[in-house]
């Protein structure tokens, strides 16, 4: 439906959903009441997109509101990492230049984090090289023709693809970030060679210097780019069989939305997309509590992703990575390990090992009562008793004797422990190796975590906050007003935004003219696309960085541009010496130019709960601490009004997470909503 026929993003209802591995979970909002209606179904990995219709039209009967009334849909998708973690994607060609067949086996000389120095093996490339085809041309590093293109090899290599009945093709000739005139020449004409076979260029991904990097970014949009584009009809289709004509948005990994029709065309952005959104939704949370220095955990049914945020931004990264691979597309910069609510618990050669591999959704934790027999951290918190007997509203039961069954065959009897204290184990390995992962985005950066609040969320985050912040120092606990479903809140406040590069990478300074008109052509690219998204004049912005490095060094650091190549080398010396202590006394190198367009889009206004009335109703519960059992207060969260306060041990519940308040610890509810909890002076908060 053209956008003129449809509901107004101002006016209309805004859905978000973010499809986890264990959980799908959807935020419907109004903006003309300020009312939010929130759920989680399971997911259904043999097509999300089911998951996905059937969360929407559940949130809309639950609001009992009709679909017709729906502007804009906001989505979180795993699509593309689960594609490139797991292997399936589509069948893929890499046409290079001829003489660099081998820049993916060659790769570089990085040995992964905590691998065997003499053991590691490097994995298999994602492209084998009987798929990796050569062509007859040559650019200089300047930009300079060196060979011209012969476009006989190029139609060699297409009848080759046929031949290997490839899906898709990936484009990534040497220096075509200097001149893109025959990647650009040679991409058209596979297009028109090979119909129906996505073919896509370096140029039109990720157009900066290191080849490796840059030949991996394309491989990897090429691979996933069939699955995404046939995901999204999948999607668009059950909206439109749902009576829903709403723009569709896309998270990506930077933290900002795009449209379908950008998304098709660079699928590899959404990488991360899911984690980049409950990014964005925590620092809303911190903005509201008057938090900006946070660090924040997302703890879902399969994996814990950790972010540091500082002043209220997350900073990007151009070398984050999609499990073993690097993956030079800006994206939010995140830690991601493999523990979560599903991680499995086993015992290796007398040891106990937790994840990462998950239960997932199917079948799940064996207290889900979905044929799941092996033991999961969530079968430890089930035996602890730090949940209660139902979720998501009653509506799922959770089975303590199987729970029990599995932690007490699988772990308890081979390591000769009790229930209690191998459920115990369980955490305590899962949550150090949380502490791993948090200490590398601090710590080992130059920031003590002491001086940062953590912000727990995800389904499972806010049972492991007080227990993460104990073994950190870290006095303060955050947990969102809806913290299972922040990634899907995270979509609603997102802003638009896409990035354009060029390397300017020369052995002579780059003339400050020559910047300047590198940052007139990036414009234009920025302005073209935020006219495509329907950005309104008043709401877009468009930042201007540069990456530079001292002579000699091997990776960059981002300042912004204010228009002198002065005022950059001075900033990115003041950078360097905050980032690694010190500076040299070496010529400043200017590497890549970069622009990023941002568009505003109308979000959910700021919410105030009305104060505390003091009538929430307390039950008990049971809780198995170190010391013994104790019934301790159940309370459900939703009854608590503004500066509510409790002490723990405790345990707070709703529909889309629990929250643990162990012994020591001290909560108050913030007026935006949030709970703030902090370690109690005196004993054990009796």
């Amino acid at each position: 439906m053209p956008p003129s026929d449809r509901v107004s993003d101002r006016a209309g209802l805004l859905v978000a959903v973010d499809i986890g591995g264990t959980f799908t979970d959807i935020t419907l909002h109004d903006p003309a009441s300020g009312q939010s209606w929130r759920g989680k179904i399971p997911s259904t990995p043999a097509d999300p997109s089911q998951a996905f219709a059937a969360g929407v039209l559940e949130m809309l009967a639950q609001a009992a509101r009709a679909p017709g009334e729906v502007a804009r849909v906001l989505h979180g998708t795993t699509v593309a990492t689960n594609m490139i973690l797991e292997g399936k994607g589509a069948r893929t060609a890499l046409v290079t230049t001829a003489g660099f067949r081998h820049v993916l086996e060659i790769g570089r000389q990085d040995i992964p984090r905590q691998a065997n120095l003499y053991s590691w093996v490097k994995p298999a490339r994602p492209i084998p090289p009987e798929r990796v085809l050569e062509i007859t041309e040559r650019i200089g590093a300047g930009g300079v023709v060196l060979t011209p293109l012969d476009e006989a090899s190029v139609r060699a290599a297409a009848e080759i693809c046929r031949r290997l009945d490839v899906q898709a093709v990936a484009v990534c000739l040497l220096h075509a970030f200097a001149e893109p005139k025959h990647e650009q020449r040679a991409a058209a004409l596979l297009r028109a060679l090979l119909p129906g076979v996505a073919v896509t260029s370096s140029t039109e991904i990720l157009p900066v210097v290191r080849e490796y990097e840059r030949t991996l970014a394309t491989v990897f949009n090429a691979t996933v780019m069939p699955g995404i584009s046939g995901y999204l009809a999948q999607v668009q289709d059950r909206l439109v069989r749902a009576g829903i004509a709403a723009r569709l948005l896309l998270m990506q990994s930077n933290g900002g939305v795009a449209g379908a029709a950008a998304i098709r065309r660079a699928p590899a952005l959404t990488a991360l997309s899911g984690p980049a959104a409950g990014v964005v939704g925590a620092c809303a949370v911190g903005r509201a509590a008057g938090l900006g220095d946070l660090i924040t955990v997302d703890i879902g049914g399969t994996s814990a992703d950790i972010c540091l945020v500082q002043d209220g931004r997350a900073g990007l990264t151009r070398q984050g990575r999609v499990g073993t691979w690097p993956l030079p597309l800006p994206m939010v910069d995140m830690i991601t390990i493999g523990a979560g609510g599903g991680s499995i618990a086993r015992v290796r050669d007398g040891a106990l090992v937790v994840g990462p591999e998950s239960a997932g959704a199917v079948p799940g934790p064996a207290c889900y009562g979905q044929g799941g027999t092996e033991p999961t951290v969530t079968d430890a918190h089930v035996v602890l008793g730090h949940l209660p007997a139902r979720l998501l509203g009653g509506r799922m039961a959770l089975d303590q004797d199987r729970a029990s069954a599995a932690i007490g065959d699988r772990i308890a009897r081979p390591l000769g422990l009790s229930l209690h204290a191998a459920a115990r184990g369980v955490l305590a390995i899962v949550e150090n190796n949380m502490l791993g992962a948090i200490r590398i985005v601090s710590v080992e950066r130059g920031h003590d975590p002491r001086a940062f609040t953590l912000v727990a969320f995800g389904g499972a985050g806010p049972l492991h906050g007080c227990a993460l912040a104990e073994l950190l120092g870290i006095a303060r606990v955050l947990i969102p007003p809806a913290p299972g479903v922040l990634c899907a809140e995270g979509l609603l406040g997102a802003e638009l935004k896409a990035g354009f590069s060029r390397t300017l990478l020369r052995r002579d300074p780059v003339p400050a003219a020559e910047v300047e008109a590198a940052f007139v052509a990036l414009t234009r690219q920025a302005t073209a696309w935020l006219a495509e998204e329907d950005v309104e004049e008043a709401d877009r912005r468009v930042l201007r960085r540069v990456s530079l490095r001292y002579a000699g060094q091997g990776s960059e650091l981002v300042v912004p541009w204010t228009g002198t190549i002065e005022a950059a080398e001075a900033a990115f010396v003041q950078a360097h010496r905050q980032a690694f202590g010190f500076t040299l006394e070496a010529p400043c190198e200017l590497v890549t130019a970069d622009v990023e367009a941002t568009g505003s889009l109308p979000g959910p206004a700021p919410v105030s709960l009305p104060p505390d009335r003091g009538t929430a109703i307390w039950t008990t519960t049971e809780l198995f601490l170190p010391d013994g059992p104790r019934l301790v207060p159940l309370v459900a969260r939703d009854a608590l009004g503004a500066s509510a306060r409790f002490r723990g041990p405790a345990i707070l519940t709703q529909l889309d997470s629990t929250t643990l308040v162990p012994p020591g610890w001290a909560g108050e509810v913030l007026a935006a909503g949030s709970l703030l909890l902090r370690r109690a002076a005196g004993d054990a908060g009796e």
